[in-house]
């Protein structure tokens, strides 16, 4: 009897309009104080049930607890200047944004995400997957006041990434996910000491290591940037081979309506590999014909007990509806496809 290929979110599900702005990246919370951390779980527990009713197998917060994927961990360290934001171009300048600046030593202030780890795993019996940013992508979002290199930045920054995440697996995570888009944008540097940063961020951890590297949420920045990569995206070439003779256990990448040739994911033999069968950057809902399409393609260059059916980047930005249909669409794809090819 065939099963259904696992599934899992790479991270972001959009958050309810009670609780926050909808539709946006940066969203402004719609409350504060005890309202606001009642309110952040209450739509944590919404998107619990929406992964487990469409039938994920594996279960992610949705990032309800955090205005945006990097701040709501850089609100919590010590030597972050959030009071005098300053403009600044990221991922090279692809767009600008409001960062914080960093103007003294990097610390923790305490734990980052234990209400919202805990409550996950008090409330799904499933696999518990948990995303923080990585190294490279912080340094990439803050405005250096401080330490003056980027490489030292990003390691002090890991640190405190190992800290936090040691903490996750004592709060019963099972999988430990770092975005790095950053890693499709500095290529060369991502391959020298993108993944070295990695390496210190999972450091003595015992549960499972992912990486989630992708070419961004469906803003319409990231969808310009896209269309000037040509009608071959090989920007995962340089860091894969690194990232295959690292610890790291799952790596993610873009599939379905993207221009990522599926070859490489030959360079990552021995990982399990999340492959991106949900496009983020379209309200279209897939069907489980187009999913199952997209993960026998991957077939052929992943080994079956390897492969993880995922969504391309996260779904933040998009309607509550269309998450939810998306998310049905992923399991209901991931079936159709065990049922040809388990």
């Amino acid at each position: 009897m065939s099963t259904a290929f696992p599934t899992a979110i790479a991270g972001s599900l959009p958050k309810p309009a009670w609780l926050a702005e909808t539709n946006k990246l940066w969203p402004q919370w719609k409350s504060q104080g005890d309202e606001l951390s009642q309110a952040k779980l209450d739509a944590t527990l919404l998107w619990i049930k929406a992964q487990e009713d469409a039938g994920l197998s594996v279960i992610g917060d949705g990032e309800q607890s955090r205005q945006h994927f990097v701040h709501g961990f850089l609100e919590k360290v010590e030597g972050i200047d959030f009071a005098n934001k300053v403009e600044m171009g990221i991922r090279n300048d692809r767009y600008k944004a409001m960062v914080p600046q960093v103007i003294a030593p990097l610390k923790l202030k305490g734990r980052v995400h234990a209400a919202e780890a805990q409550f996950c795993r008090a409330h799904t019996n499933r696999q518990l997957k948990f995303t923080l940013p990585g190294p490279m992508t912080m340094v990439d979002t803050v405005a250096d006041r401080f330490y003056g290199d980027r490489v030292k930045m990003a390691f002090a920054f890991a640190e405190l990434l190992n800290q936090e995440a040691k903490a996750l697996q004592a709060d019963g995570v099972d999988i430990i996910q770092f975005d790095e888009p950053a890693f499709n944008v500095y290529m060369a540097e991502a391959a020298d000491w993108g993944v070295k940063a990695l390496e210190i961020a999972c450091a003595g951890l015992t549960a499972k290591k992912a990486v989630h590297i992708c070419y961004g949420y469906g803003i319409e920045a990231n969808n310009q940037w896209k269309a000037t990569l040509g009608e071959e995206w090989r920007q995962y070439s340089q860091v894969f081979p690194a990232l295959a003779k690292s610890s790291i256990d799952q790596v993610s990448l873009e599939c379905f309506h993207s221009h990522v040739p599926p070859e490489l994911m030959k360079l990552l033999d021995g990982k399990e590999v999340m492959v991106g069968v949900i496009d983020v950057a379209s309200s279209e809902i897939e069907t489980p014909e187009q999913i199952a399409e997209t993960i026998g393609q991957a077939l052929q260059f992943v080994r079956k007990d390897k492969l993880i059916a995922c969504t391309n980047c996260g779904l933040a930005p998009m309607s509550r509806e269309v998450a939810m249909q998306k998310l049905q669409a992923l399991a209901e794809g991931a079936k159709l496809a065990g049922s040809r090819f388990l």
